[in-house]
């Protein structure tokens, strides 16, 4: 058996303010021509792209950065082995080579990937990208002092759990070969057959070893892609970038690098930031936010207003908000108790507490409603729009509470953690209908985060969501339903501590499949095996709504981020 991964680390505090600016897939952005861009109008180059965001760039180090997704930043100077179409919707779902000429050749059981770099790639000072500098790359994405990103090279390359980066360890990691200078190999210790989806994170950038400074390298990092930096200030707080011109359009199907500038402002005030952009006054007029969602008064206002609402981009990320139940604490160790609060809830007011119809979709699978993620519609416990209130009661009697019973539900007081105070209430209403009397216990941000992660703290009955790290039920379900990912001491994300051996063995069978497509219908009939367990209650899916410039245009929103990509726009 394997060891507990340390795969889970994008959801809690991360996913909020993260992974809701980044994320991976579910609806198709809104094409130019009803996004409000001009569908008449050629896209063009030159002017300045400015970007409004809340939160920092900070970190911007390829090692540290934990994907290539981050408000699409960071893929405008790191280009990886292979990257996501830039596509609006489910096609921009797909896993397609960047700096690799292929999605990589992988052996018959899917343990040995190999790649093949393109001709002609080049640094921003011209000088050739080779694949020693992939090895490097990943290699110093180990070092404890470049510590944030990614961690499933540990777990999955041979020798990386061991591993700590060249730094310290001079000899480098035997797991990953470069042959020549275009070709690199790399050995897992399992077979892995999503490996084209993980080389589109960061940590596959290629890094010259003779210009790496080091936890100073974020301040100019050498560019493989559109743009390089020429200003970082305050840890990302102010990241302007500018042409590279050793970058080739040519070796680069991807980006489409319009704007000669792109000047990103963080840490700003989200209603500050939808101020801005609604006037669109002087250099806002060719703004974009990546991590600013519309909250449901400024869309109602927006919505009012025909030419803002022209300007207001959709988007969809592979996202589950969801009730977890730990099944060690009573009553839940009871299926009918769990079956029982299944029915009882009641997804319309849960959608109007989390902002509207227009801010959530509901819920009843724990895959995202998407085709890239295996989705596989099935309602195990249908409670229809507003609760089947005596179908739960029926339950609660079997289960030896025809009485009723009282439950502590814990959720955060944080007010943009998914409003999940309010969503607690919508639910503690709901419950009250089946005779189950809902007591909440609210928590702080981080107080929450640590308690419903933790194996010997985990309450029995509490709000969740999670968000995946590329479109694919794999990194959605095994985290959270794999028995070898149950975390004892340390962060533990299997919150239902299930330990199914014939679930533990699909995942690994899945895991062996490179036909991505087969693989996601596989995933998609696990998550209807597990939904059968009533271990989690799904409840709504996100949908992010943000403003953009009059001057930006040519909108582009995949199923992979679910935001606008800076990549593709161009401005005035």
């Amino acid at each position: 058996m394997r060891q507990p991964s340390v795969i889970a680390r994008r959801v809690a505090a991360a996913s909020v303010s993260v992974v809701l600016a980044v994320g991976a897939a579910a609806c198709a952005g809104p094409k130019d021509s009803d996004a409000g861009g001009s569908s008449d109008a050629k896209p063009q180059k030159g002017g300045t792209l400015t970007v409004l965001n809340s939160n920092p760039q900070s970190d911007f180090d390829p090692a540290r950065l934990y994907t290539s997704g981050g408000g699409n930043v960071p893929s405008l100077v790191f280009r990886t082995l292979t990257t996501r179409n830039r596509e609006d919707g489910a096609a921009g779902a797909k896993v397609v080579p960047d700096l690799a000429t292929d999605l990589g050749k992988p052996s018959k059981n899917a343990t040995v990937w190999t790649y093949t770099l393109k001709k002609g790639l080049t640094y921003e000072d011209g000088s050739p990208i080779t694949s020693t500098d992939i090895k490097y790359g990943i290699e110093r994405s180990f070092a404890a002092e470049l510590s944030g990103g990614a961690p499933y090279l540990r777990d999955w390359l041979i020798g990386g759990a061991d591993y700590q980066g060249p730094y310290k360890d001079k000899k480098g990691l035997d797991s990953i070969e470069t042959p020549d200078a275009r070709t690199v190999v790399f050995h897992l210790n399992k077979p892995e057959g999503e490996f084209p989806y993980l080389a589109t994170q960061t940590q596959f950038t290629p890094v010259p070893k003779a210009k790496d400074t080091g936890t100073k390298y974020e301040e100019h990092p050498v560019s493989s892609g559109p743009y390089k930096v020429v200003k970082n200030e305050n840890d990302g707080e102010r990241l302007v970038l500018e042409r590279n011109t050793h970058w080739s359009a040519t070796t680069d199907e991807e980006r489409k690098a319009y704007p000669d500038r792109i000047d990103v402002r963080s840490g700003l005030d989200s209603s500050v930031i939808n101020q801005r952009l609604s006037a669109g006054q002087g250099a806002d007029a060719a703004a974009v936010t990546t991590d600013t969602n519309l909250g449901p008064a400024e869309l109602a206002k927006v919505s009012g207003d025909k030419k803002l609402a022209a300007r207001v981009g959709t988007g969809h990320f592979g996202y589950t908000n969801y009730i977890a139940f730990n099944p060690k604490v009573k009553p839940f160790d009871n299926p009918k108790v769990r079956q029982a609060i299944s029915y009882a809830v009641d997804r319309s007011s849960v959608i109007n507490a989390a902002g509207g119809s227009s801010l959530a979709e509901p819920a009843t699978t724990y895959l995202p409603d998407q085709k890239s993620f295996g989705y596989t519609a099935y309602d195990h416990f249908p409670a229809g729009a507003s609760g089947n209130a005596q179908k739960a009661k029926e339950l609660l009697k079997e289960a030896g509470y025809k009485n009723g019973l009282t439950v502590t539900l814990t959720h955060s007081n944080a007010k943009d953690f998914e409003t999940s105070p309010e969503i607690a209430t919508a639910l503690q209403d709901a419950l009250k209908k089946a005779g189950i009397t809902v007591k909440l216990q609210g928590l702080e941000a981080n107080d929450y985060s640590d308690t419903i992660h933790s194996a010997k703290k985990e309450p029995g009955f509490f709000l969740a969501h999670w968000g995946a790290d590329w479109p694919s039920g794999g990194p959605f379900l095994a985290p959270i339903f794999d028995g070898r990912q149950i975390v004892k001491d340390g962060a533990n994300f299997n919150t239902g501590f299930l330990d199914d051996k014939s679930v533990n063995d699909e995942i690994d069978s899945i895991n062996k499949l490179t036909d991505l497509d087969a693989a996601a219908e596989r995933w998609g009939a696990l998550d209807k095996k597990i939904g059968e367990k009533a271990l989690t209650v799904p409840l709504f899916h996100p949908v992010y709504k943000r403003l953009y410039g009059p001057d930006v245009k040519n909108i582009v929103i995949s199923d992979w981020t679910g935001v606008l990509d800076i990549s593709q726009v161009s401005v005035k």
